[in-house]
């Protein structure tokens, strides 16, 4: 087993071999970074950190370093279990053999000393993925001036920056290596955010059912758990089954799957016997593949009605209508009795209801009896204006303001935490016209202003007291997703939303993974009808962190049970597994499935996946002329110039590329 290498201080003279990759960071993203490239990738990696608090005071939390040693030793056990298991995703259990451990480094900042002693200048790719956007800025410049052939791999908040980013650094690259390979260049930045690849697989949890959505590149990917089949009957395979649920997912007194849960775990992208096989395991299933529909503001949220509603009070409104009756009544009375013109009635209606009208000495007895009913009508008339007045008034000064949860809220989801996950999630959730109320400690939180500029009712205070849980209406709600960075917060949390509603669905974002599976075995223990999910952040984007690392981007990431699946676009040309071979061939048990082909000419393809119109083979294994092919024929042969979306395990994908790499003479 490969153990832990202590900071490079201690071991002078064993620089890192060329080609190793360093990640820099101060939060469990780093960490679960590191785990991805040594234990799936194989790759050599130096890993730095801030400096932890003293490691012999017991009363002080666990270091930095001890947290990446204790996640590095079960990573460890656990992909030696996987390997030495069936060995059908690293193709043998030795896959990490001859392969350093990682080397784990302390430093306040990644200055140039630092970075210089962690050999930025042999380095193939640089991950910098602290918590703050401008330390991962500023590490960014230092490292492209050491090394402007290095790839660059960094976590922004700011979507916006980020591209603007890239742009500066690609350039600085350029001008430091005049005439490079603009294909190089283009692979040189990246910048990525742990927040929005984690939102979508957060978000889904709080949907009615359990659909897995992938939206990337012009392409929508639906997937779907389905229940175990009963007795007689034959599961639906949809479009193809992505993964067959763990055998415990069913037990009240079971637990998710996960890498280190042995013959339990859930099984990844299985072959047709397999699926046949097993009995009483839910599926997960690929429903569609289709465009993704153009991007729409997400609506207001309690704003129901016409924006007349967001302004006035619904007493008001409704003494509004009243008087507006009464006139109209009057109108009619005064028809029917004077014999008058209707418009001629209606104006003479209108001036007693001001008060501007002559006497009706002389008229009948009608008339005057209607202008009496008129007079007493505009009395109420002022008083409605004057609070129409000043409930818009009202409304304009606190449109600032947070929002309240209606009184007739139902159906909603409680979100806790306005951090930066919890925005994106309240962002994603809008975009689906998903009914919210978000529950915040902090009122000076980052997500407060698009919460008040969305009109998302916000409850403030501490989840945690009696109170505010009921004050965004749990007892209504349909979910509760607990994303506060505080792990206990969000199982107290959790444990106090389902003493209220036991059925309520619940997400939990939970880092420790040994934590989880207790939490979440007892929770399905006490309630079994309801839904519990625990995910972590950092487990979920780590992989594409890894992907970016290794000159790739993928498409997207879902949680199946605590594994990931991954979903990526890849060249055909220059992996051996799929050039050549036909569909059926290239379907790899256990590591990857190719779902789609995009056979458009190199010279004339688009970035996006969707902009040409689909392709229908009708039952035909040549090659299509161009287009996006999601109805796959299994005879269909696998062209050098062909870009497939497949779906793959973290263990599959690593192999795609690292086979890749040994195929390409001087890589």
């Amino acid at each position: 087993m490969l153990g832990f290498v202590p900071p490079l201080p201690q071991q002078p003279g064993r620089p890192p071999s060329s080609g190793h990759m360093i990640v820099c960071g101060d939060d469990a993203l780093a960490r679960r970074l590191a785990v991805e490239l040594r234990f799936i990738y194989g790759e050599r990696v130096t890993l730095l950190l801030p400096p932890g608090r003293d490691a012999n005071n017991p009363e002080t939390p666990l270091t930095q370093r001890g947290r990446a040693a204790a996640l590095f030793g079960r990573m460890s056990a656990a992909m030696n279990r996987a390997g030495n298991g069936n060995g059908t995703a690293g193709g043998s259990g030795d896959t990490n053999a001859g392969v350093e451990a990682v080397r784990i480094m302390e430093a306040p900042e990644p200055s140039d000393d630092v970075l210089e002693e962690a050999g930025i200048d042999r380095a193939a790719a640089l991950a910098l993925v602290y918590d703050d956007d401008e330390r991962n800025i500023r590490a960014a410049l230092t490292a492209r001036r050491l090394n402007p052939r290095l790839r660059l791999v960094i976590r922004l908040y700011n979507r916006k920056l980020g591209q603007h980013l890239e742009e500066l650094l690609d350039q600085a690259a350029a001008v430091a290596m005049p005439g490079i390979d603009p294909a190089l260049l283009d692979a040189s930045t990246t910048v990525l955010s742990d927040a929005d690849t984690a939102a979508p697989a957060l978000a889904a949890t709080a949907l009615t059912g359990s659909s897995k959505v992938i939206q990337a590149e012009g392409l929508l990917l639906r997937a779907a758990e389905r229940p175990p089949p009963g007795p007689g009957e034959r599961a639906d395979p949809g479009l193809c089954t992505l993964a067959l649920l763990s055998s415990t997912t069913n037990d009240p007194a079971g637990a998710e799957g996960s890498d280190s849960s042995g013959d339990e775990a859930p099984q990844l992208l299985p072959d047709e016997r397999a699926v046949a096989e097993t009995t009483g395991r839910g599926t997960v299933v690929l429903e569609a593949i289709s465009r993704a529909d153009p991007a729409r503001p997400a609506t207001r949220m309690g704003g129901r009605g016409a924006p007349l509603a967001q302004i006035f009070s619904r007493r008001l409104r409704w003494s509004a209508l009243g008087f507006a009756l009464a006139a109209v009544a009057l109108v009619v009375a005064s028809l029917l009795t004077t014999k008058d013109t209707a418009l001629h009635s209606a104006y003479l209606t209108v001036l007693d209801l001001l008060g501007m009208n002559d006497p009706a000495e002389g008229a009948p007895a009608a008339r005057q009896i209607i202008q009496i009913l008129s007079g007493i009508a505009g009395l109420l008339l002022l008083p409605l204006l004057i609070a129409a007045v000043l409930e818009a008034f009202g409304t304009l000064r606190t449109a600032s303001s947070l929002r309240r949860p209606p009184r007739g809220l139902g159906g909603h989801v409680v979100l806790l935490g306005l951090g930066k996950i919890g925005t994106r999630v309240l962002v994603r959730l809008r975009e689906l016209d998903i009914p919210v109320v978000v529950v915040e400690e902090d009122p000076e939180a980052r997500g407060i202003p698009l919460a008040r500029s969305m009109h998302v009712p916000t409850v403030i205070g501490d989840v945690t007291q009696e109170g505010v849980l009921e004050a965004a209406k749990i007892r209504r709600a349909h979910a509760l997703l607990a994303l506060t960075s505080i792990d206990t917060t969000n199982l107290e949390a959790a444990l106090y939303a389902r003493s209220v509603k036991p059925d309520l669905r619940v997400a939990l974002r939970l880092y420790d993974d040994e934590f989880a599976t207790a939490v979440y075995r007892t929770l399905r223990t006490a309630h079994p009808q309801a839904l519990t999910r625990s995910r972590s952040v950092s487990h979920l984007a780590a992989p594409s962190f890894a992907v970016a690392m290794m000159g790739r981007q993928i498409l997207g990431a879902v949680p199946v049970e605590r594994k990931v699946m991954l979903f990526a676009a890849l060249e055909v040309a220059g992996h051996p597994q799929l050039e050549g071979h036909t569909v059926e061939q290239a379907f790899r048990a256990g590591a990857w499935r190719v779902l789609a082909i995009d056979a458009t000419p190199p010279a004339d393809r688009n970035p996006d996946l969707a902009a040409l119109p689909p392709f229908d083979p009708e039952g035909d294994a040549t090659p299509p002329p161009s287009g996006l092919v999601w109805d796959l024929h299994p005879g269909y042969v696998l062209r050098a110039q062909d870009r497939v979306v497949i779906a793959a395990t973290r263990r599959g994908l690593a192999e795609l590329l690292r086979r890749q790499r040994s195929a390409v003479p001087g890589r």
